[in-house]
This record gives C-alpha cells, sequence and structure tokens, in this order.
C-alpha cells in the first residue's frame, strides 16, 4: 500500500537508539510580538510529529529568510500530544532555537472518528528513544489559542505550513474567520485530487491520511477563503526517497540536523528499498520556500466530510469548491539539492 507514513510505529521503533544525546540551552518564550528584520517572513507551523514532519521542520528552521513564529501539534495524527510536543521541543533545540512556543490541540477530530491505529502513533517513550536534544517545556495556550493568537499579532501576513490533519487550523479559523486576512498562504501537504488515496480503510481508497484523520477540520479550512497550495499525492507521488539518496545524505551531511535526518532513513531503509516512503512533508517545506520546484495549478476542490460515505477525507475535484492552488510535477533533483542544502544550514 502507499499510504502515507507507512507502518509508522514500525518506523519510529527502527531508529530506537541511533542518536546520541544533546543539551543545548532553553530559554523561556516571551510572548510579545517582535517586528520581522526587512525580508524575513513568520511561519507558524502545523504538525503531527512524525519522521517526514521532522525532516520538513529541520529543513524550515534552517532557512536565513523565515522564522518560524510558533508550532503547534495536531493530535489527531500519527503522534499523540506528549509524543508530538517532545518531537517539536527536541527538533527546536536540535537546530539551536530557544524562544519558538509549541502547544498541542485536540487528539479527538472535530466529527467522527477517523485516524490511525493507536499502535501506529509514536509516543513520549518512543520519541525520547530518538535521541533528540530535551528541549523545553509547551507553553499552557492550547494550539488552536496559540495558533490564533500567533498570527493576530504578527506585525505582517503569516505563512502557514501544515503538514497533518488539520483539526487546529479547522477549528481556529472557524473560530476566528478574521484569520485569513493575515495569512498570505497556506502550504498544506495532504489530499489526492486526481490520484488514488492512502487506503486508509479497505473500503476507502480515495482519502490521504491528513484528510482522513480529519475530514471536517480540512472542509472548514478550505471553505474558509484562506489561499492554499496544496500538496498532495498527486505531487508526492512522483518524489521517493531513494537508497541513493540516503548514501548522499550520509556522505554530504554536515551538521546534527542533516545526521539526525540521515540516521532516521537509514533505520528506515526496508521501506525506502521498496518504494513505499516518499518526501510527503519535506516537498511542502520546500515548495514553501521555493513555488518553482512544482507546478501549482488553480483548481476547485472540495472537501467530502460524511463519516458515512465511503470517499470521507476524500479532496475532488469540484468546480463549485474552493479555488486552490495544486501541486503537481516536482523536480526531484533540486528537491534533493534543496533539502541536504537546507538541512546542512547552507
Amino acid at each position: 500500500m502507499t499510504f502515507k507514513r507507512l507502518t509508522i510505529g514500525l518506523l519510529l521503533a527502527i531508529t530506537l537508539g541511533l542518536l546520541g544525546a544533546l543539551t543545548p540551552a532553553w530559554a523561556q518564550y516571551d510572548s510579545t510580538p517582535e517586528p520581522m528584520p526587512d525580508g524575513v517572513t513568520p511561519v507558524v507551523v502545523d504538525s503531527d510529529m512524525t519522521t517526514d514532519d521532522f525532516m520538513a521542520v529541520l529543513y524550515l528552521l534552517n532557512q536565513p529568510g523565515y522564522v518560524v513564529k510558533a508550532i503547534t501539534v495536531s493530535g489527531t495524527g500519527f503522534a499523540t500530544c506528549d509524543g508530538g510536543v517532545q518531537a517539536a521541543l527536541g527538533l527546536i533545540a536540535l537546530a539551536g532555537y530557544q524562544d519558538i512556543p509549541v502547544s498541542c490541540g485536540s487528539e479527538t477530530p472535530l466529527q467522527g472518528e477517523n485516524g490511525p491505529p493507536a499502535e501506529w502513533k509514536s509516543t513520549a517513550e518512543s520519541v525520547a528513544a530518538l535521541g533528540l536534544p530535551e528541549g523545553g517545556k509547551p507553553v499552557a495556550e492550547d494550539a488552536v489559542t496559540l495558533f490564533t493568537d500567533t498570527i493576530h499579532e504578527a506585525s505582517e501576513p503569516v505563512l502557514v505550513l501544515a503538514l497533518g490533519p488539520l483539526t487546529n487550523v479547522g477549528a481556529a479559523l472557524k473560530a476566528s474567520p478574521d484569520l485569513v486576512d493575515k495569512i498570505s498562504m497556506m502550504y498544506v501537504m495532504g489530499g489526492a485530487v486526481d490520484v488514488k488515496g492512502s487506503m486508509v480503510s479497505d473500503t476507502n481508497t480515495t482519502a490521504e491520511w491528513n484528510m482522513y484523520c480529519d475530514p471536517l477540520g480540512a472542509q472548514l479550512t478550505f471553505d474558509s477563503g484562506v489561499p492554499i497550495s496544496l500538496i498532495g499525492l498527486d505531487a508526492t507521488n512522483d518524489v521517493p526517497v531513494t537508497p541513493e539518496f540516503v548514501d548522499r545524505l550520509t556522505a554530504e551531511g554536515t551538521s546534527p540536523e542533516a545526521e539526525f535526518v540521515a540516521s532516521l532513513l537509514a533505520g528506515n531503509a526496508e521501506s525506502i528499498g521498496s518504494g513505499s516512503y516518499f518526501f510527503w512533508d519535506p516537498l511542502a517545506a520546500v515548495v514553501m520556500v521555493n513555488n518553482d520546484i512544482v507546478t501549482l495549478t488553480e483548481r476547485g476542490v472540495s472537501v467530502v466530510a460524511t463519516p458515512d460515505d465511503p470517499d470521507d477525507g476524500r479532496t475532488k475535484p469540484d468546480a463549485a469548491g474552493a479555488k486552490i492552488l495544486v501541486a503537481t510535477d516536482p523536480d526531484g533533483p533540486a528537491l534533493e539539492d534543496a533539502l541536504i542544502t537546507g538541512w546542512n544550514g547552507q
């Protein structure tokens, strides 16, 4: 099967003990918003914090023209809140940052009971075993509040990188529709518009995992009017992680971030060798920095959010649906170059 984050529990388990612990300093989060320096773009990341999310977040944290103002964790995807928050804080510390607020939202979707099996969800114990440095503590606010306040308080329009189920994002946009005016673009990894889905169940072959885990959250997001660039399976199916890429990263990686990613991928050698592990979230992060790496075409798209429908969670072509940009035709070699350069902090 070609579903996102294939055998996630196994992927995390394989990586246990591969990395050495680091201990960078940690400072308390100062919630006072500050103007962005010229040429620097504020970003909010919403993620369910699994292995491909790690790669995307580390790439973004190393981009000099962007500053991550907050990371909100979606507890409805492939990580528990505890595991996802711990991973986010560890990634922030690994990249040498001290002041990025992190919070988790609900572990229950806005509607229905979709989601991955419990044994696939990463926990605090499995994340700790990856050897990430110990980060700070999450902020007191829940993820929806953190997402909303960070965008409202930003001194200029914000980019959003959404890498997991859209539970937090959909809830925030429903409660505060004016957020749309402060978001210049939302890059969403998810969906399958003109290709098959992730085979999330025996009967549902049209939905992709991020959309399936909270279809209503996705529907609220699409229907909010927020500008969306959708980096779904239509694009990511064309960029598998290959053994050759892992070898190259191992040889060329010169930073703690690159070494961490190389160890993750080495631990996933079986999935990579079988051609079932793709650059899902990393592609979305790179597209946010460089739109030219894919073709973006405006499409009308709607999200099926009906629990009893066999297509629940599907992102389907719909002339009357939300007008969004759909990514296709990624430049694989350029993507690989960008990721290695980014993880090396160059």
